[in-house]
């Protein structure tokens, strides 16, 4: 049991401003495992006014950039050393399963840690350019200023190191809201950077629900708001972005195709697809959980998958034998057994899974996870965004087919290609109107750009351009002669 009783309001812990509480309940046992306190407006607004003031007046902003990369160095010093805990927590708090948690959510936080830092080394924060008048151009990468990161629970230090990491960098100051489910991983996140030592006012760590999110979103102090969340969420936190003029990054959802080709080794993609398609028990934007195969090997497909998964280990999210976990919640556990009565009213065929429980879990929001076969392109569990262990294998006729079907999608987040020629992969792959592939695979590559194309977000985090997210670029014209 881990309580809280403050909340990291400017660098400083400090009492709420109400006595409203949120309780974490373990989603493996439905017991009470901890407890924060709840941030409210009046919080968001003492945590705005620190950050403006370390903006407008502080330091931080005007350190030299090998000053800020030093500090967030001790950050991601600290962090490490930390990693078995968080670990634990991650998974006690959310579910995730353990072997997840020490892979995709810690030790993948710890790497992304290190792609910024190394980007910013080689960040030119100020350079000089030959004008076209025959002077000098300076152009300077400066910090957008104060801003706000509202992150989710499925992946809590990863998605909320891909927008703190490069705002730090860059020089900005940052008010962080966790979401009610992970709040604990979320204050563990601040005690770490009360460790770092940086400035009073740079960082606020500000657990809390919607409301006090949209406050935040449309807060005048804040210059720019980072959300990952849902693309509905997305579109709303959009619109009061707009009216404001306020920057604004977005990662939202994603229902990506994986197309395995005929010349692909069945084998071989089948149990890469245990990983890309139910990382995390499927509670993850980037999940290939569209699998598009031709007519004549959809068969023999569908039977690979359905042996794949009929054969996972469930249970338990802190037991490492164990691959799927409980999902975080009773309601996201209603809404995954809700999208499976949908794919069978709609015709699919359940190859292994189907509604209800897994075999001798009586307790946790666990699902049994599901293959569907023969699955229309155009059903909702081929459009719609589950967040579940739920895969639609989807049949097509020849290659441009596959395009046009991995294409038909409101989304544009992640997908992969899967065959015997990685060239031919790669010009598949060029066709695919979508912001990250991999042939073979499916990683999520620090070192390059991630985001979405259409609803699946607008901006890129991780590599160079990560950073450039939260700068505001100024050019400065010299005199000539």
């Amino acid at each position: 049991m881990r309580v809280y009783k403050e909340l990291y309001v400017g660098g400083r812990w400090t009492a709420p401003a109400t006595e409203s509480t949120i309780d974490v309940v373990s989603p493996h046992s439905e017991q009470l495992v901890g407890r924060t306190p709840e941030a409210t407006a009046e919080d968001v607004d003492a945590a705005v006014a620190a950050a403006r003031g370390a903006f407008d007046g502080g330091k931080w902003p005007r350190l030299d950039p090998a000053e800020r990369i030093a500090a967030v160095q001790r950050f991601a010093d600290a962090y490490r050393a930390r990693q078995d805990e968080l670990t634990q927590l991650i998974s006690t708090e959310m579910g995730a399963p353990i072997w997840f948690s020490q892979v995709g959510q810690v030790g993948a936080t710890v790497m992304a840690l290190d792609s910024f830092l190394n980007a910013a080394r080689n960040t030119a924060w100020e350079e000089r350019r030959t004008g076209t008048f025959g002077g000098e151009v300076v152009v300077r990468r400066e910090p957008a200023g104060v801003v706000g990161i509202i992150t989710p629970w499925n992946v809590p230090h990863f998605v909320t190191m891909a927008k703190l990491a490069p705002a730090l960098l860059a020089g900005c100051t940052v008010v962080l809201k966790p979401p009610p489910e992970s709040p604990l991983s979320g204050l563990v996140l601040a005690e770490i950077l009360d460790e770092a030592g940086l400035p009073d006012g740079v960082v606020s760590v500000l657990p809390a629900g919607r409301e006090v999110g949209a406050h935040l979103v449309t807060h005048p102090g804040v210059d720019k708001i980072s959300f990952t969340g849902s693309t509905a969420a997305g579109r709303h936190i959009a619109s009061l972005c707009g009216q404001d003029l306020r920057r604004v990054t977005l990662e939202l959802g994603g229902k990506s195709a994986a197309i395995v080709l005929d010349d692909a080794d069945l084998a071989q993609t089948v149990e890469r697809l245990q990983l890309a398609s139910l990382m995390n028990s499927g509670q993850a934007c980037i999940a290939q959980t569209r699998i598009l195969a031709s007519r004549k090997r959809h068969d023999e497909v569908v039977d690979a998958l359905a042996g794949m998964v009929g054969a996972l280990t469930i249970g338990d999210p802190l037991d490492y034998g164990n691959f799927i976990g409980p999902l975080v919640a009773r309601r996201q556990q209603e809404r995954v057994e809700g999208y499976i009565r949908i794919g069978q009213e709609e015709g699919g065929k359940v190859a292994v899974g189907g509604p209800g429980r897994p075999e001798g879990l009586d307790t946790g929001w666990y699902v049994r996870p599901t293959v569907f076969a023969g699955v229309d392109n155009s059903a909702r569990i081929a459009q719609e965004e589950i967040f579940g262990p739920v895969l639609a294998v989807i049949p097509y006729e020849d290659e441009e087919d596959a395009v046009r079907i991995a294409n038909d999608s409101d989304y544009g987040l992640a997908g992969s290609v899967w065959t015997s020629d990685v060239d031919h992969g790669l010009d598949v792959a060029r066709r695919v109107r979508t912001g990250t592939l991999g042939i073979n695979q499916y990683l999520l590559e620090f070192n390059a750009p991630f985001g979405g194309f259409k609803a699946s977000g607008i901006g890129r985090e991780f590599g160079p351009e990560g950073i450039d997210g939260y700068v505001e670029l100024k050019s400065v014209a010299l005199p000539i002669g």
